[in-house]
């Protein structure tokens, strides 16, 4: 045989094999099911589309590190603008878990893609498969469903932003159908592990907002949506929604991303952008909801503090002076989220009242203004405080971190742990720094706060739920 023919034929036979042989290296290929429909299915054209998207959005400045967005998941053409600043703000991420609604299958549970890669006009998107394997439980109805994704767009149409926005990522898709306790609880917890191993890990939550309504009606909606959203309130999101006030075609995503970011101790809800498809289409009689929210976990700065302390003192003053309840509104977006806050006033180094919440059921100006309000007037253990008195105290406030059970009171660390004890009808708290003001040492601590519970000094070890946090502590004239 003649060489020429011989490459030739050669030539053919490593082109008629090597699609079979790469594919065999790279695992399972899922391919796209809406290109050509809710994107382009023209590479080029994508290509340009989404670059022109992020072109036109902006960046927000945080110091925080962002855990976590919601992004939209329509048709480009109605919803590619508003996805583009989550995507603007998204930085530099190695690994993305992409949380998504069922829109065609009402399975049950949670399907995760473990292996291979997803394929879009931009090319492959290869699937972090230790991590996605990580997430299977079975019992808890988490496994590999592939039929969830056979139709679906609402992960698919994250993947050409994420392509054109990062360089080497991998991700972890979730397609989450009727989720039972048991699959929120077990996604929560080892998702919440996964972004609190890695810094350079980030969840995305996919979901629209009202759908088909009025637009006035849509904004109204919407805004009821965006203020628990904002807020970071798994029940008051889940109640909105319930109730119909709101609406969220990824409702789940949404309430298993805030239940995990406020388990990672985010504090902020920014609202990158909002728009709705009338604003594009002009159609104001069928209008859908987008918005584009990013999630962060910052601490708060030297002014925040001086802002609330301010909040704290102007709010005794008011209660004082006029009886004034009211409540004034801060716009910062680091005090929208929910906070369980404490207010301690102290009078010549003695405490002169102290109250608060162990629970984050309102927005931090919010609650830094009722416990301020209620340590003044309604501390059971003090008169409430006079006109006179208001130049003699110190405030102090306290933010607290998301509360953890604790499974061995050896690991308990004075001065860094607060700590609630509850038995039956009786609990009590001990913020973090008031056993180092005391002197205690980690018997006498559980032993006092027992005490202060009306129990007896042994209830830590009888049965007790003890549960501990951390505090951001805060105080006038530091």
């Amino acid at each position: 045989m003649r060489p020429v023919l011989l490459r030739i034929l050669l030539t053919a036979f490593i082109l008629a094999f090597t699609p079979a042989l790469v594919s065999c290296q790279q695992g399972p290929v899922k391919e796209p099911s809406v290109a050509g429909a809710f994107y382009p299915s023209d590479p080029k054209e994508l290509r340009t589309m989404v670059d022109g998207f992020l072109k036109n959005a902006s960046a927000t400045p945080h110091t925080g590190r962002l855990v976590a967005f919601m992004a939209p998941h329509a048709g480009y053409q109605f919803s590619g603008q508003v996805a583009a600043y989550s995507y603007k703000n998204i930085g530099d991420k190695h690994t993305v878990i992409i949380l998504a609604p069922s829109h065609y299958d009402p399975f049950s549970g949670a399907s995760v893609y473990t292996e291979g890669s997803f394929r879009t006009p931009l090319g492959l998107v290869k699937i972090d498969e230790r991590l996605a394997k990580s997430l299977i439980d079975e019992k808890a109805g988490v496994r590999f469903y592939p039929k969830a994704y056979e139709k679906e767009h609402s992960l698919e149409v994250q993947l050409p932003f994420l392509q054109r926005s990062l360089n080497d990522f991998r991700i972890v898709p979730v397609i989450m159908g009727q989720l039972t306790r048991e699959s929120f609880d077990s996604l929560a917890s080892k998702i919440t592990k996964i972004l609190r191993d890695d810094d350079n890990a980030i969840l995305i939550a996919s979901t629209d907002l009202s759908h088909y309504k009025n637009y006035d009606e849509t904004i109204k909606r919407d805004t009821r949506t965006l203020d628990a959203v904002r807020r970071m309130s798994v029940s008051e999101c889940q109640r909105v929604v319930a109730t119909g006030e709101g609406e969220m075609c990824g409702a789940v995503p949404v309430l298993l991303t805030l239940e995990i970011v406020r388990r990672l101790g985010a504090n902020e809800a920014d609202l990158f952008k909002y728009a709705n498809s009338g604003m594009v289409t002009g159609d104001l009689n069928r209008v859908v909801g987008y918005a584009a929210v990013g999630f962060y976990k910052s601490a708060l700065t030297d002014e925040d503090h001086k802002a609330l302390l301010k909040l704290a003192r102007d709010t005794i003053i008011r209660k004082i002076k006029d009886n004034d309840t009211s409540m004034i509104t801060l716009d910062n977006p680091k005090y929208q989220a929910d906070a369980a806050v404490f207010v301690t006033i102290t009078k010549k180094g003695q405490l002169r009242g102290c109250i608060g919440q162990t629970s984050p059921t309102m927005p931090l100006y919010e609650a830094v203004q009722y416990s301020a309000m209620h340590s003044c007037a309604n501390d059971p253990r003090f008169p409430p405080m006079t006109e006179d008195e208001i130049n003699d105290v110190r405030l102090e406030i306290s933010v607290l971190s998301p509360m953890s059970p604790v499974e061995n009171t050896d690991d308990i660390v004075v001065g860094r742990d607060g700590l609630l004890l509850i038995k039956g009808s009786h609990a009590g708290v001990f913020l973090p720094q008031v056993p180092t003001e005391q002197g205690w040492d980690r018997t006498a601590y559980l032993e006092n706060l027992g005490l202060k519970a009306g129990l007896d000094r042994n209830a830590w070890k009888e049965g007790a739920t003890i549960m501990r946090f951390t505090a951001e502590v805060f105080g006038e004239g530091e």
